[in-house]
């Protein structure tokens, strides 16, 4: 059977499946079967494609599609609107986009250009420049603007730099005081983060059991927990979070194998 037959059986099922879906009128079915390819084409215009645009998981879709292909297409945007009213607010969010974008240096300036003045205190802007001098991997810096931001804003509780101030400790090598901020956080900070950086600490100083049960944890949410808004590193990803879990399950196997290895019981006595 020709390739162009398949394909056109295939779409016209594909579109009878999306008729009987969507609750619209049978006849349609009839039509797909007898228009072939030209009925297919007419039924995605008239019916499948503006079903996606009205469908919020579509729209996202689209979105996603668009950013992947040009994704700087969001920061021009906002560029052009921010060369047509200098405002502190454009400011901010070309600052949000460069973050979601990886260019933390660009994200940090315009954080800095925004400090000023009225806003020179500014407690979310002061964590806005901590959080992209830390990805920049500035903890320093970081450490600096968080003293700042809790000296001028004493009232101030944010789970978000409560996590830096966890990294900024790690960053210095201070890991017993970082893990038990990480623990504190995995139960309270909203998204996977903080276990993730928990269960990676946690693996670093050899607790393999109590890594692996983190990893675990995080595994057996994402399966029912609904799609967050709150970006959250690449490793932090289920595709992350299985890795980890693999590779501490792994480290923690190899490591009663090393034990056993040098256990007096195998070890074979003196001729």
């Amino acid at each position: 059977m020709p390739i162009l037959v398949l394909v056109s059986i295939a779409l016209q099922i594909a579109c009878a499946v999306h008729v009987v879906r969507s609750g619209r009128p049978l006849y349609w079915i009839w039509i797909l079967f007898i228009g072939s390819y030209l009925a297919v084409i007419v039924y995605l215009l008239v019916a499948v494609i503006p079903d996606l645009r009205n469908d919020p998981r579509g729209r996202q879709a689209a979105a996603r599609v668009r950013d992947t292909i040009d994704p700087e297409r969001r920061r021009r945007t906002i560029r052009q609107r921010l060369d047509v009213a200098d405002t502190v607010d454009n400011r901010r969010a070309l600052a949000e986009e460069s973050m979601r974008l990886g260019d933390y240096a660009n994200a940090a300036e315009l954080y800095r250009s925004v400090l000023k003045g009225m806003y020179a205190t500014d407690a979310g802007f002061l964590l806005g420049l901590a959080q992209a001098q830390a990805n920049g991997n500035d903890f320093d810096g970081a450490s600096a603007t968080l003293d700042t931001l809790y000296s001028t804003n004493p009232a101030f509780r944010s789970a978000d730099a409560e996590l830096l101030r966890a990294r900024v400790l790690e960053s210095r090598g201070d890991l017993d005081t970082a893990l038990e901020q990480y623990r504190v956080l995995a139960t309270s900070y909203p998204g996977e983060e903080a276990r993730f950086r928990y269960g990676a600490l946690l693996k670093q100083r050899g607790r393999f059991g109590d890594a692996r049960a983190v990893f675990r944890d995080m595994l057996t949410r994402s399966k029912n927990a609904p799609p967050s808004g709150r970006q959250a590193p690449q490793s932090c990803s289920t595709t992350g979070t299985w890795r980890a879990y693999s590779t501490v399950s792994s480290s923690s196997t190899s490591s009663r194998h090393a034990y056993a290895a040098r256990s007096p019981s195998n070890t074979s006595p003196a001729s």
